[in-house]
């Protein structure tokens, strides 16, 4: 049995793009040190997310995938696989994307696709889902609000990913806002989210956070990691921390698999387009 040692982070990051790289070496040297092979990191964590959706604030910088902040990660990543969101620049387009890194190349790349209330004036939309192979299994990505929809998770499953990578800057609710996140109703679906999504395709899931304020926003940490049955292995809750596990991945989706098997009992013929 060869387990994969995987953590999924909730921090806080911001506009300032140097602190945070000090912050992700921090957390990278921390997990490298726990023998982690597979570190996700939350979504926007270069340069932060938006301060409000109205597309009037402050944008965060836009970074080229074959730029030089992209190639800092990838060294700061080493053999280590990561996961880390940030603003893409594709000519005169921006997308709020998601990178994955390792083995000193960039090995994956999402774009979002499905932008809640007015994220859709700040950014271009991602067009589709692709799982990807890396040193440590077949991987797909997606941030935030995609995992509302179970379309998205189950195209990555479709397309072989073993382990989905879900990373987010997912707020607390801003009307009915509960004084303890652990109460608000926003929490409750982001939880609930993560481990439909395991369970639904059967596979691991890693859900990264925002952690603190922005802005106007207050986001509700949560960090976790789910297994194919939708149990939560660790969780930071509604508190930042890095939520650590320590999984047999085919094992566990064999397990998982082996009588109800979602994926392989599926009837597209009965479903309508």
């Amino acid at each position: 049995m060869t387990t994969l040692r995987m953590a999924a982070v909730a921090e806080p990051f911001d506009r300032d793009l140097e602190g945070d790289f000090e912050r992700i070496v921090k957390i990278v040297e921390a997990a490298r040190a726990d023998g982690v092979q597979l570190l996700a990191l939350p979504e926007a964590c270069l340069g932060g997310y938006l301060a409000d959706l109205d597309g009037a604030a402050e944008q965060p910088p836009a970074l080229r995938i074959d730029g030089p902040e992209i190639a800092r990660l990838v060294a700061i990543a080493g053999d280590m696989v990561v996961c880390a969101g940030y603003c893409e620049a594709d000519g005169d387009r921006r997308y709020n994307s998601v990178v994955c890194v390792g083995g000193g190349r960039v090995l994956g790349n999402h774009r979002k696709v499905h932008q809640p209330l007015r994220e859709d004036a700040s950014y271009a939309s991602g067009a589709g889902f692709a799982a990807f192979d890396t040193p440590i299994g077949r991987i797909g990505m997606l941030i935030c609000y995609d995992k509302a929809f179970p379309e998205s998770a189950r195209a990555l499953a479709l397309d072989g990913a073993q382990i989905i990578v879900c990373v987010s800057a997912w707020p607390g609710s801003r009307t009915g806002a509960a004084s303890d996140l652990a109460d608000d109703r926003w929490t409750r679906r982001f939880d609930l989210f993560d481990r439909a999504r395991a369970l639904e395709n059967q596979v691991v899931w890693l859900s990264a956070n925002q952690a603190g304020t922005f802005g106007s926003l207050r986001f509700v940490c949560s960090a976790k990691i789910v297994d194919p049955g939708g149990d939560v292995l660790a969780t930071t809750g509604v508190l930042p921390g890095i939520a650590v596990a320590d999984i047999d991945v085919p094992v566990a989706l064999e397990t998982a698999r082996r009588h109800m098997g979602h994926l392989r009992d599926r009837r597209p013929e009965a479903y309508r387009s």
